[in-house]
Parts: structure tokens; C-alpha cells; sequence
């Protein structure tokens, strides 16, 4: 197959907001375009399989859509000869290294493997050892993803927090309210990245985030998804657990012997994957306790910032189309003056702030959209980045308390509710209250939001940061920083703040059979990274072993 960059094609408007199928160019166009290309005739391709896909608005109001397309010839024999004919970088042969699960190792798997926590990283391991015939044993403390959303819902409305079934709990993890992105910049030489995508696809996720150059499933097909996976585990052999915490780790000289759960169940064990996700804190402090290597670790912190989703429509695509494209997102980054970097995270297009809390009397944000990303306003953390320096105490689980006392103070500011402000009432210091004239925005929140004074929340560096970050933003993005936008927070579970160590061989190195793994053990930053991690230690597990 040859591959062929930089295929564009020029999109025509039509004054209204344009279907998916338009914003995708015609298999007969692409195929014509590809052929003059090649110096070839179009009859002589076989076939045209679109390897990437974006939209280019650099030359607004002309705005391209930008492929890279893999063609198969007629005669495959020819295919060479053509790239090299056309001695142009952008066009040769395909050379991506195809995805290969490892053989079976030399060892004996005596007990079926057992993976805590069933979000990206653990789904994913149980995925790929349940499909190579190693019968994985999944334990999730929250709930099914069915039964989660019902719980989450509730909560939204103004029911009582579930501590196990949550947006941090449950089937799917963090992840599954969430945007659901699946770009990540974790290098993919061995095919991982791919692997995902294709399994998500498999799973009922759209197809496109196969070419997509910033794929996305949203919060409500990631749900089926999700329930997909586990059918699939289940169907080859393994298992799946819900309602049931890990609470202890049973050992012999260096060695995982069994896992304890919900205080009393002993479960044999000799391969533990620790996929716990970055909210369990519970967790965190029992493995802290029995004196397992850890160390804490950076991580960012900061609010959630609303836009009308029109604004930033018309910077990225210009006035002139902005609003017939699908929902622009953005990615920002700064420098600011106390060398502190301040950057956009988990951007929603068309989204919603959602109350993430997990704990009583703490509150976190998160942000979310739906497949369609039709959402009024546009969400991201605005977050700076914090180290162990700044979070006042000593030991692995510092950035632990540093979060909860973040999140204690949201709580109080909202009275248990998200507390809001206007971004020119926060400069100022002062407390906001909702506006109703018609160049406002209204809050777009999952769960109930209460007008406050945030000012005090983050350390005073890390509110001059913000700040300082903001109205860099706002040359970048005109009206970033206007008077009325919107904050909310906290935004605090950007990432884990620890990180479970471990070995070359992906192991505790102090206990063999422990596998730290995912976002949660230090390892990962979002739902692909996760699953790359997760596939990662599956792969060493069935490295290591023969199967059960």
C-alpha cells in the first residue's frame, strides 16, 4: 500500500451547520485526487482507505479538509515503483508496524490473573488477557456502568453522594464522564495507540476516531462501549466483579499469595494488576501503610473555564463559516512570570462542567460532552502545574491532602453545591451574581452550582498564575478573559498525585506479582495512555506466563 499526505480538498459552505457525511469527502473524489497524485490512472487503484483525517483553518475563510490516505493498487507488484516515481516526501510506501500480542512465556500462571479497578488501564489489561485465553479476574468497587449512570444522575439532581459509585467510581473509571478524547502524545511505535482505537471501534465506538486526527467518543456511546468490553471478557472467559473492594494484599516472602476483599474475602493470587485510577485515596493510604514504594508526584491544578461555544467556533474556523463546522476545541499553553506553566486540559467542545466529587464534604469539577458536542458553551481546566514543593506536608500521599483541602474549600465556598464566578469579579475579589443581561452566558452544569468568591481557593501563586495565564490566553483567543466568563471549581484530579513504583519488569520491586498500572499508579494521563498501559502489562504478563 502507498500512502499519500497531505490530500486536501476545499470545503464548499452552505450556510448551514453541515452533516458529518459533508464535512468527509467523496470516496470517488479521493480516489481521483490520489491517482493524479501517483501519475496514474483512478482504474488503476483498488482500493482507498483513509488513514487520517483533519480540518485546516489557517487560510480562513478557506478552509480544507486534510487527509492522509493509504491506496492499494490494481497491480501490487507496481506499487513501489510508483512512490519512488513520484520522489515526493509525501508520498510512500506504508510502513506502520502492525499491533502483535506476545506469545506465551515459559512460567506457570498457577491462579487466574486479578486486576483492580475496571477503568481504561484495567479494562483494557482484562481485555487483552480475557481475548489471548488467560481468564482475567476484574474487582470493581463501584458499580456497573449501567447501574453508575443511574447513581450519577440521582446525584446531579440533588441526591446524596455514593462514595462507591460515582464519577470516579465505577465501570469505566473517571474516564467514562468525560469527553471521551483519545488523542494522546505518548509515542506508538509498537502499535498500542492503534490497538485501542481499533477495539473501541470493535466495541461500538464510531469509526472515525480510526482517522481522526482528535478522535472522540463522548460520554454517552462510551457508556455502551464500555459494557461492550466487559461482554467481551466475559464471553472469553474471564470475569468481572462489582461491589467488591480491594482492601487488602496478602504476601510471602516478596510475593503477592491473595488478595483481600471488602474486609473478609481472601481471593489466591499470584499476578496483581493495580489499576485503581487516581481517586483512591483509601487505596493510596493502605498501600502507603503496608510500605510499598511510592513517591509523590507532580500534577496541576485549577478551574473549570465556560465559554459560549460560538466564540471559539469563530477564532478557530472565522466568522464567516464558524458555526457550520463541527464545535472547535483549543489547546492553550503559558509560561508566566514565576516560571509556573498554566495550559488547557480535558477541553469540551459543546460540553458541560460536572460536580466529580467522590468524597463527603469535598468537591471537585470535571468537564463533559456528549457524541454530538451540541452543548451551548465550550468547557476546559485552566490548570497550573504544582509539584511535592507545593503541598505542604511530607511523604507520598502529600498531594493527596493538598487535593482534599482544595476540595474542602470549594465544598464550603458552594455550600456543597459547584461554586461559579464571573471572571471579572474574581480579579477583583469580590463575589459574583448571576447575570441576566444578553451579552452573559449561563452555566452549563451537571449538578447544582451556587454564585461565590473563588478568590482563596488555589495558593496565592497559583491564583497569580492562573490569572497571568488567563490573559495570555485571551491574545490567543480574543475574549478569553473577557469580564464574563465563566469559572468553576476545583479542578483537581487532573492526574494522580502518586505514583506507585515500579521495576523494568513492570513490577513492585519490592513485591513480586504486583503490577502498578494506569493513571491511577502514576503511569498514564487520560484514557488512551491508560489503555496503552493497560495493554503494556498484559503484554508482560503473557510475557511471563503460560496461559490458565
Amino acid at each position: 500500500m502507498i500512502t499519500i499526505n497531505q490530500l486536501k480538498t476545499e470545503i464548499a459552505f452552505c450556510g448551514r451547520q453541515l452533516s458529518p457525511e459533508e464535512l468527509t469527502e467523496k470516496p470517488e473524489v479521493l480516489t481521483r485526487l490520489a491517482a493524479k497524485q501517483l501519475g496514474i490512472r483512478a482504474e488503476e487503484i483498488k482500493a482507498l482507505t483513509i488513514l487520517k483525517h483533519s480540518i485546516d483553518a489557517r487560510k480562513k475563510p478557506r478552509i480544507f479538509r486534510v487527509y492522509t490516505v493509504g491506496v492499494t493498487l490494481c497491480d501490487r507488484q507496481r506499487e513501489a515503483r510508483v512512490a519512488d516515481r513520484c520522489k515526493n516526501n509525501n508520498i510512500v510506501l506504508y510502513s506502520r508496524k502492525p499491533y502483535v500480542f506476545p506469545a506465551a512465556g515459559q512460567g506457570s500462571l498457577r491462579n487466574q490473573p486479578v486486576i483492580v479497578g475496571t477503568g481504561p488501564a484495567g479494562l483494557f489489561c482484562g481485555y487483552m488477557l480475557a481475548t489471548h485465553g488467560y481468564r482475567p479476574l476484574l474487582l470493581e468497587r463501584g458499580c456497573d456502568v449501567e447501574t453508575r449512570t443511574r447513581d450519577v444522575e440521582a446525584f446531579w439532581q440533588g441526591g446524596k453522594l455514593n462514595p462507591e459509585s460515582n464519577v470516579q467510581f465505577g465501570e469505566g473509571g473517571a474516564g467514562t464522564f468525560s469527553d471521551g478524547k483519545l488523542n494522546t502524545l505518548v509515542k506508538d511505535k509498537d502499535g498500542r495507540n492503534r490497538e485501542v482505537l481499533r477495539i473501541f471501534a470493535a466495541c461500538g465506538a464510531p469509526a472515525e476516531i480510526l482517522y481522526e486526527s482528535k478522535p472522540h467518543i463522548g460520554t454517552d456511546i462510551l457508556k455502551t462501549v464500555v459494557a461492550n468490553m466487559r461482554r467481551t471478557i466475559i464471553e472469553n472467559g474471564g470475569s468481572v466483579r462489582f461491589g467488591t473492594k480491594m482492601t487488602g494484599i496478602e504476601l510471602q516472602g516478596g510475593h503477592v499469595q491473595a488478595v483481600i476483599v471488602n474486609g473478609s474475602e481472601r481471593i489466591a493470587a499470584s499476578q496483581v494488576v493495580l489499576a485503581i485510577g487516581h481517586s483512591a485515596r483509601d487505596t493510596f493510604a493502605y498501600l502507603d501503610e503496608i510500605g510499598l514504594p511510592m513517591e509523590a508526584k507532580a500534577f496541576a491544578v485549577g478551574m473549570r473555564v465556560e465559554h459560549p461555544q460560538r466564540l471559539i467556533n469563530e477564532c478557530m474556523y472565522g466568522s464567516a463559516h464558524g458555526n457550520e463546522l463541527p464545535a472547535a476545541s483549543y489547546k492553550l499553553t503559558a509560561q508566566t512570570s514565576q516560571n509556573r506553566g498554566v495550559y488547557s486540559f480535558c477541553m469540551c467542545p459543546g460540553g458541560y462542567v460536572v460536580n466529580a466529587s467522590s468524597e463527603e464534604g469535598r468537591l471537585a469539577v470535571n468537564g463533559m460532552s456528549y457524541s454530538d458536542r451540541t452543548g451551548q458553551n465550550a468547557n476546559s481546566a485552566i490548570i497550573v502545574q504544582v509539584t511535592p514543593k507545593d503541598y505542604g506536608g511530607a511523604g507520598a500521599l502529600a498531594g493527596v491532602e493538598f487535593q482534599r483541602r482544595l476540595e474542602e474549600k470549594a465544598f464550603s465556598l458552594g455550600n456543597g453545591k459547584v461554586p461559579v464566578q464571573y471572571y471579572g469579579d474574581y480579579k477583583q475579589g469580590k463575589s459574583s451574581v448571576e447575570l441576566t443581561d444578553s451579552n452573559s452566558h449561563k452555566p452549563s452544569i451537571k449538578g447544582a452550582y451556587m454564585f461565590s468568591n473563588l478568590r482563596g481557593l488555589l495558593p496565592d501563586s497559583c491564583e497569580q498564575a492562573f490569572m497571568e495565564g488567563m490573559e495570555q490566553f485571551d491574545r490567543i483567543i480574543k475574549g478569553f478573559a473577557k469580564d464574563c466568563t465563566l469559572l468553576a471549581g476545583v479542578e483537581s484530579r487532573t492526574s494522580s498525585p502518586v505514583r506507585i513504583c515500579r521495576d523494568d519488569t513492570l513490577q513492585c520491586p519490592t513485591v513480586r506479582g504486583l503490577y502498578p498500572c494506569g493513571e491511577g499508579a502514576g503511569y498514564a494521563g487520560g484514557i488512551t495512555s491508560a489503555a496503552m498501559d493497560g495493554i503494556l502489562v498484559a503484554e508482560r504478563i503473557a510475557a511471563d506466563c503460560f496461559q490458565a
